[in-house]
């Protein structure tokens, strides 16, 4: 069951209003170290954050609370999410707090919480985590051994260098030519930096952060102007990042920009007919393309299916021994080198099956076909469980019937977001549409914004 605080991806909402206030940064940063206190005297917990506009005001006021309770805060400053995972385990620090609301625009912000493993808080920690934060969070800390501040400016080239060991010694990428999109967000210093550093003539799109232009028209979400880049140099490959640098999506040579159930498709075909696929598993969510699970049957690789959220794609992994999940949106983990997603990680593995085959992006592709599919996100004003409104349920099992075994329909809420997301496939653009557009238009007038 969701928190009062925190969703799917940690505490998200609007920067400056409740629950992303600098009074509950401090709050959680508070409750964070004394539940550490349990285990030490002087928790260390890593702080990292992206290029948005609040992120300097909920870092410092999380590095507060957190010395206030005792505890030592490492600021890394903006370092993808990924990184500060990365950091905790390196370090062996009690925790990692990221700052970020990922691919939203800049006004939101947020609060994710990463465990002295690496890996996302469980359910369970989470639940006491916000239990600490909502009953404790007027007390005050009591303890006299304030904690300390310390920050640490080596941060982005320790991690690119991370991301460099986990490639095949020697490998390189001489010769390739690479346009990066890095969001104007988290990855802006080291995405450049690590494909430099493997040789590859690099070609770097959005790196000029200015506190607002995150995301804005560039990224993960918005691959257009990387698409016209590669087509305009000639280049081998598009890599687009989200703000936080946990996403990834691809463009190929022609222009073509590949979703996350793409990416992943050509990673776990290469890797299972080498071998290297743990289990010969693969784990995606509910939305991925219906593409994907016959793609995956055809080579004869296990698929799982999660719900939505790239930590239920991780526990599934866990449960499964699967060393390969992530989402159509971009997420991608590869359990093998990494605890949780990132988009760096999975760009490296891609150009690492594109040398290991020999072939360009677009040929690779070719191993899953694409069933068309449309996704309408739609505003809505409240959260009604789905099957309690009737007019949208009729409207879904109307589509559904009509189908068949040809499509599919998805209908659920965003976890971090007040939008309704009406996803469709079937067996042609103009019938998805259709049936999408009619389920949308009833979500819209049944609980969307007026």
């Amino acid at each position: 069951m969701m928190g009062k605080l925190f969703g799917t991806d940690g505490i998200r909402g609007v920067a400056n209003s409740y629950p992303v206030t600098a009074e509950m940064a401090l709050a959680v940063g508070r409750a964070l170290a004394t539940l550490f206190k349990k285990e030490t005297d002087a928790p260390v917990i890593v702080i990292g954050q992206d290029t948005r506009l609040s992120g300097d005001m909920l870092a410092s006021a999380l590095a507060a609370g957190i010395c206030s309770a005792g505890g030592d805060a490492l600021q890394y400053g903006v370092i993808p999410t990924p990184a500060v995972a990365y950091h905790i385990q390196a370090i062996k620090a009690h925790a990692g707090v990221v700052i970020s609301a990922s691919h939203n625009p800049y006004f939101d912000n947020g609060i994710k919480v990463f465990g002295p493993d690496g890996f996302k808080l469980s359910d369970a920690a989470e639940h006491e985590l916000e239990t600490a934060v909502l009953e404790n969070s007027s007390l005050a800390p009591g303890t006299e051994n304030t904690g300390r501040v310390r920050i640490c400016s080596e941060g982005v080239q320790a991690y690119a260098d991370f991301l460099i060991r986990t490639l095949p010694a020697g490998f390189t990428l001489a010769g390739m030519k690479i346009v990066i999109d890095c969001a104007n967000g988290a990855t802006f210093q080291a995405a450049p930096r690590v494909f430099e550093q493997l040789g590859a003539e690099v070609n770097a799109l959005f790196i000029s952060p200015d506190g607002r232009n995150i995301n804005d028209a560039c990224g993960s979400q918005h691959p257009e102007a990387l698409a016209e880049a590669v087509l305009k140099t000639g280049a081998d490959i598009g890599l687009a990042f989200d703000g936080d640098g946990d996403r990834l999506i691809a463009v190929d040579e022609t222009g073509k920009v590949l979703t996350g159930d793409q990416i992943l498709a050509v990673c776990a075909t290469a890797l299972s007919k080498k071998g290297l696929l743990k289990e010969n598993k693969v784990v995606t969510t509910v939305m991925s393309n219906l593409g994907f699970k016959a793609a995956m049957k055809a080579y004869g690789i296990a698929h799982y299916t999660a719900q939505v959220g790239d930590r239920y794609v991780l526990e599934m992994m866990r449960e499964t021994g699967a060393t390969l999940g992530g989402e159509d949106s971009g997420h991608m983990i590869f359990l093998n080198h990494h605890t949780t997603g990132d988009g760096l990680l999975a760009g490296l593995r891609l150009l690492e099956v594109m040398a290991m085959k020999n072939k360009p992006l677009s040929e690779l592709s070719r191993v899953m076909t694409v069933f068309p599919q449309v996704l309408i996100n739609v505003d809505v004003r409240e959260k009604p469980p789905i099957e309690t409104v009737p007019e949208i349920q009729q409207a879904i099992e109307a589509a559904a019937a009509a189908l068949g075994d040809k499509g599919r329909v998805l209908v659920r809420y965003s976890g971090t977001q007040p939008m309704c997301r009406v996803m469709v496939e079937g067996p042609t653009q103009a019938i998805t549409r259709q049936y999408c557009e009619i389920i949308a238009e009833t979500v819209r007038r049944a609980i969307g914004i007026s």
